[in-house]
């Protein structure tokens, strides 16, 4: 038994409450470069918390297909995590609001290939889940010492339906 999750487009306003979309949209906030390259400044809320620092590193994550099954989401308490892709193909972003430690109902977006995204600190998320090849994403988050991943297992799994 499951429960059945619809994808939406992702978008700037319904993400918001769960982290920042990255993507080139209107006019750029200067011009740079002598005119020749568009800068779209500061489009992330970056946090990296006490004691820890930013790193960037390189994933390479197997592709999924929808339906997908989501089992388990995660969060990090002491930093955000963007990821930029690598490629120009599609990939599953699944949020939730915290429900008392828990996630509550999720929410699934599929980008349009172009799009990044930046969790904010402490914010439910499933795991990386690209649609094809390559699944390579720059990823963008929180090197400290202490722990920084907390996991949560559903009783009931959600399947997460194609866009309609």
């Amino acid at each position: 038994m499951t429960h059945s999750l619809a994808t939406h487009s992702l978008n700037p306003r319904a993400f918001a409450p769960f982290g920042d979309v990255l993507e080139i949209q209107g006019t750029p906030d200067k011009l740079i470069n002598q005119g020749l390259c568009g800068r779209f400044h500061d489009r992330a809320r970056l946090d990296f918390g006490a004691g820890g620092r930013a790193g960037i590193s390189l994933f390479d994550a197997q592709p999924r297909a929808l339906p997908y099954c989501l089992e388990m989401m995660e969060r990090h308490p002491d930093g955000s995590q963007a990821f930029i892709p690598m490629h120009c193909e599609a990939f599953l972003v699944i949020v939730a609001q915290d429900d008392g430690g828990r996630p509550a109902t999720p929410l699934a977006f599929v980008t349009n290939g172009a799009q990044g995204i930046n969790f904010h600190r402490n914010i439910w998320h499933g795991v990386l889940t690209p649609l094809a090849r390559p699944g390579r994403f720059a990823v963008i988050d929180r090197i400290g010492d202490t722990p920084n991943l907390q996991e949560y297992w559903f009783e009931t799994p959600w399947q997460v339906q194609p866009p309609a």
